[in-house]
């Protein structure tokens, strides 16, 4: 009889336990999570060969998580730009509003590429979680770009190609608000149904990010028993490169944006929308911030609320600067690092692409940077079982991001405003003279 096994088997049941009064004590996921990173620290490091039991557990909230991408992406993105209303909307702010978006996540995604290079994050780490895992090697570009497209969505699905789904949902969006445009009887059933089982997915989500302890417990454990302390290391040095990465955002990207395009004091902005980053920062769920983000934007920031009303659901939903982008080519970077996978320039460039790509259909609830990070990784052919080391210290990542991810739906908020602003000063100035 294995003394050790059956010890490693109670105790790992009573760290279960502990989660699980944490979680329910706390009402809140994170101090969960992180009770389940320091619990499945200790358990590996004592009970080490004796808790590989726990990599079924593991890999069956793995499952969960794959379960629920491909629906959820499909029909957020369909959800997010039937807010668009009309093709009028599409045409003028809605064009517009996507554009900075998903540009402001390219950025990001290279960014996150940058600094993850810089701190050679994974290298050195071996992790024994994917013994059965073959590199294949990145495709050329001709071969993505067909890849990219639905031939068969139904084939796609099955194959768990998230590209050519979020091609396809975007043609059904774009075809039901074009004819919502012409009769909108005649879509409502199916624009009813996107909307209620937007509300179904999502819930389904919550149910699954609900285990996202446990699961990590599991993970965690396993990983930590089979490949030592070393793991450890490699997590602070993940969290170190989110959070500068999301620094560099503000100094690149928002700050030149928001003085140069938008001709605003970046200083008076963030102090305006200051309330909305406090809770994304603290709530991690940038649909729970929405109340207060369009608050902010309206009565201190001076965004016209019309604007402010239509463009943060929108951000709330897709592109998605940190979730979409950095975070998700920074966890490539690392995964491929541990796997001993070389990428080259090309690879990188199509990190890069797969983010905008995919940070279309990102929901904005807790978690939805694992289901983007998913896409990425799903395109690049690199194993998930590497993002679940990440996922141990996500609530900690997740409120840097979060707050990125406001604070870029702010400033396309600012910017569209402004624009729209001036374009109806200079129509005005045109129709005066002409008379």
């Amino acid at each position: 009889m294995n003394i050790e096994l059956i010890l490693g088997i109670i105790f790992s049941v009573l760290a279960m336990i502990a989660i699980y009064a944490i979680k329910i004590k706390t009402n809140n996921p994170a101090y969960a999570t992180l009770t389940a990173l320091g619990l499945g620290i200790v358990i590996g490091l004592i009970f080490k060969e004796n808790i590989l039991f726990l990599d079924t557990i593991g890999k069956g909230y793995m499952s969960l998580v794959k379960m629920i991408v491909i629906p959820l992406v499909m029909i957020s993105l369909i959800n997010s730009i039937l807010k668009l209303k009309n093709l009028e909307t599409l045409k003028s702010i809605g064009v517009k509003t996507i554009g900075l978006l998903l540009g402001t996540t390219g950025i990001a995604g290279a960014i996150g590429v940058v600094v993850a290079l810089s701190l050679n994050l994974g290298q050195g780490i071996g992790f024994e979680g994917a013994g059965d895992f073959v590199a294949r090697e990145v495709p050329k570009f001709s071969q993505v770009f067909l890849d990219m497209l639905p031939s068969n969505p139904v084939s796609s699905m099955v194959e768990g190609k998230i590209i050519p789904i979020i091609i396809f949902s975007l043609f059904i969006a774009v075809a039901l608000i074009i004819e919502d445009d012409r009769n909108n009887e005649r879509v409502k059933i199916i624009k009813d149904f996107v909307v209620s089982t937007h509300y179904i997915i999502n819930r389904i989500t919550k149910m699954v990010l609900e285990l996202l302890p446990y699961g990590v417990f599991a993970l965690l454990a396993k990983a930590i028993a089979k490949n030592g302390v070393d793991t450890l290391m490699s997590l602070i040095w993940v969290i170190a490169a989110v959070y500068i990465a999301c620094i560099l955002q503000f100094l690149i990207v928002y700050i030149p944006i928001i003085t140069g395009v938008a001709k605003k004091n970046p200083i008076k902005f963030f102090k305006a929308i200051s309330p909305a980053q406090i809770v994304a920062f603290t709530s991690q769920s940038s649909y729970g911030t929405l109340p207060v983000l369009i608050k902010s934007l309206v009565e201190r920031a001076g965004v016209s609320e019309n604007v402010a009303s239509f463009v943060s659901p929108i951000g709330a939903s897709m592109g998605m600067n940190a979730c979409g982008g950095l975070y998700p080519a920074i966890v490539a970077i690392f995964v491929a690092n541990v796997f001993n996978i070389d990428l080259t320039i090309y690879s990188y460039v199509l990190i890069v692409l797969t983010t905008i790509i995919g940070s279309l259909g990102v929901a904005g609830v807790p978690g939805a940077a694992t289901m983007s990070t998913t896409v990425v990784l799903a395109t690049m052919g690199l194993p998930l079982e590497g993002m679940a080391i990440v996922m141990a210290v996500d609530p900690v990542i997740d409120m840097m991001r979060t707050m990125t991810n406001v604070t870029g739906a702010a400033v396309t908020a600012l910017v569209v405003d402004e624009t729209e602003k001036r374009k109806l000063e200079k129509n005005g100035n045109n129709n005066i003279k002409a008379a």
